[in-house]
């Protein structure tokens, strides 16, 4: 949703609204609108607001403006993330945007050729945009100085709670100087981060942008009793008659086994989790968001922030743990109004575990035994003309 001010009316550079036009950005959407006139004046900020809903602009336009020249080692500003692929997704917006102003900026994060980033800081950045384990690994060797930081972004705190990097966030706000200002973004505000708006942030002003909930009137649910040899072929039968496909698995190496399984079966599928390289988790995400391939094989961790157009199925290769799971894990579909299918396989042990997770959803939907051969997992008329006929 958008708000019909503009940019140079919340006092955004002229260069970068000349910028942010040729890209086709005229109005500020929500979030945007409510921080920047703040962020702009040097206040800190406390931003409610989930992935997709503009939060990089709404940190980034202050940022470019704000930051002076870095000095040798020590850049101006940061910009703190959960993961390699939000730091990529950051310093993508913003790189360009940079230039326009004369602001460098650079990414750094765990998974890529450490002395590369370190050349980054040799030739001078002014904006570092870092994941944690990575910056404190380049601070401990003497590579950069935090104690110049005069604006620092914690984007999507919440999940940098949820992932446990916590510690690591405070370490690195005790080796900065604590005149700056600091602008929090977070989907949610729990206790721990509460805790750093409290310890943390001066004085903030709070901002919210209401973002409707997934909920399962959203989607078609369908819970699949499958058989264990048999699990990987139903899975290659529902990605085959899909257009794109994100399947939720529990673990990195079950992440790699069931995309060897799928490509023996000619279906075209990408893996990402933590423990592939960078390039290979970029090259992944760049073929599913062009279509190259037809599945994206993900774990939990690795798919959250994800915001990928264009997903019609989800497959929950094994049983969401819990209600909040399985709607986390769904909503990658039936975005923006359109369809999506979510599929629950499970084995015949599993089926007490879905009874229990469907009365946490309000669902009261048959749980039916497939084969892979079955009309039904890759033809949603089939599937519907059958529960017609039952009704």
């Amino acid at each position: 949703m958008t708000n019909q001010s503009t940019f140079a009316e919340l006092g955004t550079d002229p260069a970068l609204v000349d910028a942010l036009a040729a890209q086709g950005i005229l109005h500020p959407f929500s979030i945007q609108a409510l921080t920047l006139s703040d962020a702009l004046a040097g206040r800190d900020i406390c931003g409610k607001a989930k992935t997709g809903s503009g939060k990089t602009l709404a940190f980034g336009i202050p940022l470019l403006m704000r930051t002076p020249r870095a000095k040798g080692r020590t850049p101006s500003s940061l910009v703190l993330v959960p993961t390699r692929e939000l730091a990529t997704q950051v310093a993508e917006v913003l790189a360009p945007l940079g230039k326009t102003v004369d602001r460098r900026i650079g990414a750094v994060y765990g998974g890529a050729d450490i002395d590369a980033q370190i050349k980054l800081f040799n030739s001078g950045i002014d904006i570092v945009i870092a994941t944690p384990g990575r910056l404190i690994d380049l601070v401990d060797k003497g590579v950069i100085n935090l104690e110049q930081i005069t604006t620092l972004v914690l984007d999507e705190a919440d999940r940098m709670a949820d992932m446990g990097f916590m510690p690591q966030v405070e370490w690195l706000l005790r080796h900065m100087h604590a005149e700056r200002q600091t602008l929090l973004f977070s989907a949610t505000l729990d206790s721990a981060v509460n805790m750093l708006v409290s310890r943390y942030l001066n004085d903030p002003v709070f901002f919210e942008v209401e973002s409707p909930q997934v909920t399962v009137d959203q989607m078609e649910h369908r819970f699949l009793k499958v058989h264990q040899m048999d699990k990987p072929s139903v899975v290659g039968a529902i990605v085959k008659g899909a257009e794109k496909s994100v399947i939720f698995v529990k673990t990195k190496r079950g992440a790699d086994r069931l995309t060897e399984e799928l490509k023996s079966q000619g279906v075209k599928v990408g893996a990402i989790h933590g423990d592939l390289h960078q390039g290979a988790r970029e090259r992944a995400l760049s073929d599913f968001t062009s279509g190259k391939i037809q599945g994206l094989v993900a774990t939990d961790v690795a798919a959250r922030g994800l915001d990928i157009e264009g997903v019609d199925v989800v497959i929950h290769y094994t049983p969401a743990e819990d209600h909040k799971s399985y709607l986390h894990r769904s909503g990658r579909t039936a975005r923006a109004g359109g369809a999506g299918v979510v599929f629950t396989l499970m084995l015949w042990n599993e089926e007490l575990e879905v009874e229990r997770l469907q009365r946490r959803l309000g669902l009261k939907i048959p749980i039916v035994e497939v084969f892979s051969n079955d009309p039904r997992i890759i033809s949603t008329s089939a599937w519907n003309q059958e529960a017609s006929a039952k009704s």
